[in-house]
Formats: C-alpha cells, sequence, structure tokens
C-alpha cells in the first residue's frame, strides 16, 4: 500500500528536501542542493512566489519509508491575468514504481479539479526563475546547480501515464578557448559608436545593487512574449535580488546602458558550482562553505544563467558588447568551456545569439502536459 501524507511540519519539510539525497546517493551527475536553501523556498513565510501562488506538497510512503514526493501548485497571476487554466507540479522525484508516481499525480489532478483547471504540467516551480523540466537525454554528464535532474525512467512513467510533451529545453555547451574575439571587437566598436551605448563591467557588488530592479524589469519586459512567461513583481526582485546577486562574482555580471543611461541589455554568467555542491552535500558547514568559495574562486567552466535585450535591441548586435567583455573576464580567470542553462526551443533569438560559438545540446528536458 502507499500512503499519501500532506507535508505540514517542519519535520516532514526536511524529509520531503532529504528523499532525493538518498535516491540519488549513488548517482555521480545528480547535484544536491543546499538543505535550508531548498527549505526557504518552500518556505511560504520567506518565498514571496507564495503571494501569487499556492502550493500543497506531498510525500509518497510504503510501509513507513519514503518512496515519493511532489508539489502541486497553482500560480494565479497565470490563471487569472493570463488565461492558462494550468495546475503545475514540480519538485517531483519517485522510485522506478508507476504506481507511486500515479498515487502523487492523482493529488496534482485534485488541486486542478478543485479549482476547475483544465490541464496539469510539469515539472516546474513557481516561477520562470524556478528550475524546470525532466531530463530525457543526457544523462552522462554532471547536472547544473540550478536545474532538476533525474533518473531515465521519469519520462516512461509520464508517458505510460497519458501525458504529452509540452515544451522543450536544451542545454548547449561550447569552449571557450575556439572563440575568435576580433570578430566580436569590431563588431562592439561599431555598435557602441552608431547605437551611442556602453557596456559597463562591475569589480563589487555594491556597484551592481542600484542597477538590480531596472534589471529585473528589463528580464520582464524581454522575455515576455514565450508562451510560458510569468513576469515577476516587485517582492520577487526584492528576494531574487537578497538570494542571488550578492553570491554572483561581481565581474561576471555585465549591463549595456544607452545614452541617457536606459538600462538596454544584462547578461548574469556564474562559476559552475556543480563538483563544489556534490562536495558539500547540501550543507554549508563545516566544509561546505570552503569548496563553494574555492569554486568561486578557481573554475575553468562558467553557465551562462540570463541575457536578456530591450526588443528595441535585439538583432541589432548588441550582445557583441557583452561578449567582448566577458571574453576579457573569462581571460582572467582561465575559463574553458561555456555551458548555456536551459533554453526554450522555441526562442530563436537567444539560440541565433550563439550562432556562431559553434554550440553542441548535450541534455534536452522537457515539460509534460496532461488534460484534466
Amino acid at each position: 500500500m502507499i500512503t499519501l501524507i500532506e507535508v505540514n511540519s517542519k519535520a516532514l519539510f526536511r524529509e520531503f528536501v532529504a528523499f532525493p539525497f538518498r535516491l540519488y546517493k549513488n548517482d555521480p551527475n545528480w547535484v544536491p542542493p543546499l538543505i535550508e536553501d531548498e527549505l526557504a523556498t518552500l518556505d511560504a513565510s520567506k518565498n514571496p512566489a507564495f503571494d501569487q501562488a499556492e502550493a500543497l506538497f506531498y510525500l509518497a510512503q510504503r510501509e513507513g519509508k519514503t518512496v515519493g514526493r511532489i508539489a502541486a501548485i497553482i500560480n494565479w497571476e497565470e490563471v487569472n491575468n493570463q488565461n492558462k487554466r494550468k495546475v503545475r507540479f514540480g519538485w517531483w522525484d519517485v522510485i522506478d514504481d508507476l504506481s507511486v508516481t500515479e498515487a502523487l499525480l492523482e493529488k496534482v489532478y485534485a488541486l486542478g479539479k478543485k479549482h476547475d483547471l483544465t490541464y496539469v504540467e510539469g515539472p516546474m516551480g513557481f516561477s520562470n526563475l524556478d528550475k524546470v523540466g525532466v531530463v530525457t537525454e543526457g544523462f552522462d554528464r554532471l547536472a547544473s546547480m540550478i536545474t532538476w535532474y533525474n533518473y531515465p525512467y521519469y519520462k516512461t512513467h509520464l508517458e505510460q501515464l497519458g501525458f504529452g510533451k509540452e515544451k522543450e529545453y536544451l542545454e548547449n555547451v561550447f569552449s571557450f578557448k575556439n572563440v575568435e574575439i576580433e570578430p566580436y571587437r569590431k563588431a562592439s566598436a561599431l555598435i557602441q559608436k552608431r547605437y551611442q551605448l556602453v557596456c559597463k563591467n562591475f569589480n563589487k557588488t555594491s556597484e551592481i545593487m542600484p542597477f538590480v530592479d531596472e534589471m529585473f524589469d528589463l528580464f520582464n519586459k524581454a522575455y515576455a512574449t514565450l508562451a510560458s512567461f510569468v513576469a515577476i513583481n516587485a517582492k520577487q526582485k526584492e528576494y531574487f535580488k537578497k538570494k542571488y546577486i550578492g553570491l554572483i562574482k561581481p565581474e561576471y555580471i555585465k549591463f549595456v546602458f544607452d545614452s541617457a543611461g536606459k538600462l538596454i541589455a544584462f547578461g548574469i554568467v556564474m562559476p559552475n558550482l556543480s563538483a563544489a555542491m556534490k562536495k558539500a552535500n547540501g550543507k554549508l558547514f563545516p566544509f561546505g562553505f570552503y569548496h563553494l568559495v574555492k569554486a568561486q574562486k578557481r573554475h575553468e567552466e562558467v553557465l551562462f544563467y540570463l541575457i536578456g535585450v530591450d526588443p528595441e535591441y535585439q538583432n541589432k548586435g548588441v550582445t557583441a558588447l557583452i561578449f567582448e567583455a566577458y571574453y576579457d573576464s573569462f581571460q582572467k580567470n582561465g575559463v574553458q568551456t561555456c555551458v548555456r542553462t536551459p533554453e526554450l526551443e522555441e526562442n530563436t533569438a537567444i539560440h541565433n545569439i550563439w550562432k556562431n560559438f559553434n554550440p553542441t545540446v548535450f541534455r534536452r528536458r522537457r515539460t509534460y502536459k496532461k488534460d484534466l
């Protein structure tokens, strides 16, 4: 028998977060999250995503042992203002037993039907800055710290239960050492002169903070046309500002301004901390902090986390300014490899940015959909 338990106490939330540590204990490519950070993300009193979303969390147990977990989520901004009558599921992990997956998903269906929603999609989080997708190809490379990872049978479970592919995401990699910078330097000089633009580099986090709210506004504007996008609100901006900006090397954040001082493009890159996260095994202390700080200072691989360009300046070569600035920073830090985090297959604008770098798709992931 499978028992479904609603997660409603500190002890149960800790079990919810702990389950994947046991499930993937022997998988060399799973990257554990920081336990306290994960708990804060799931805490309605700490995460402002709950201002426009509701979520129920469940554990599946058999003979007193946890065998699966899931979150059932409704983003009311998406439902009410975009008329997408969708219930989401996320934080889904399960043993290879179809009956466990089926039992967990029944809880998601129930929440959707309660509110007269018409379909379910997942796995996905509360917003576009959360993790997304089931890995369908590319299980032979260490996962990213900002993506979910799973066993190959996850895809099989969903398809056997009548789910179909909804959105496809690509993860790419290219070699930095093969990048020829001179064409970008020439293009950068031309674009700066033609449009009176300037790319700003930073040395301290305090120099970045005055522009962060404007960056999130531009993020909302630049990604608004994507079918899956739900804008982040003012409270979420403040949350992400405090949670993430201080953790990123200042020199890996690049902003482009027009002649009036308006932000028209940005790039955010992070050192790939996956190996360090693996060593930390969910805990900052006593040694996790050391591994993460060491990886921040010395790293050969980086993650291109976000690039945003004002629609008015898209297809005008503005990214040449950003790439030129990153080239100098990467040279200084000894970067060898660049990884692009999940990008929608339909997002041709972002794919065109990278076409001259000869990227290779190394992993695919997708969300799945089923009518209720």
